[in-house]
């Protein structure tokens, strides 16, 4: 499942303090294992129910970085959008995030900076309300100017 919103573009001379876009999407089995095969993290925490039940999570867990990739989706693809550049990220892990959950990616806008196009976000992911990454990113959003 996945549920997003409009996707495009936001240009930084249309960006205001306080906007915010989310999506949200169902971590599957699948998801775990694509990303274990793409950045090769095959930590049996996240692909081996045996193993990971022996470990202080009681079960597989989907990688921190592929919850984080939402918050990517959302800049990429929301707000700002198409042709937005990250220049940073910090990431604060809160809980782990299972096969199954639904999990729901937000950014908001904290603070702009028109002059040399960056902008500051606020960013977290949370299941049922509960925060499970927080975190804030910059990025360098497009401009009509130089289209």
């Amino acid at each position: 499942m996945l549920d997003n919103m409009p996707r495009g573009t936001i240009c930084i001379e249309d960006i205001e303090i306080g906007m915010t876009r989310h999506l949200r999407k169902v971590v599957t089995d699948r998801d775990i294992e694509m990303f274990a095969e793409v950045s090769t993290d095959h930590n049996p925490v996240h692909l081996d129910d045996d193993y990971a039940n022996d470990t202080i999570f009681e079960g597989r867990i989907a990688h921190g970085m592929l919850t984080a990739g939402l918050i990517s989706a959302v800049i990429g693809e929301q707000l700002p959008g198409h042709g937005t550049v990250y220049l940073g990220q910090s990431l604060k892990f809160l809980a782990p995030v299972r096969p199954g959950d639904l999990v729901t990616a937000q950014v908001e806008v904290v603070d702009i900076d028109l002059g040399r196009r960056r902008v500051k976000l606020d960013t977290h992911c949370s299941i049922d309300g509960k925060k499970v990454l927080a975190g804030e990113a910059t990025v360098l959003a497009p401009s009509r100017k130089f289209d």
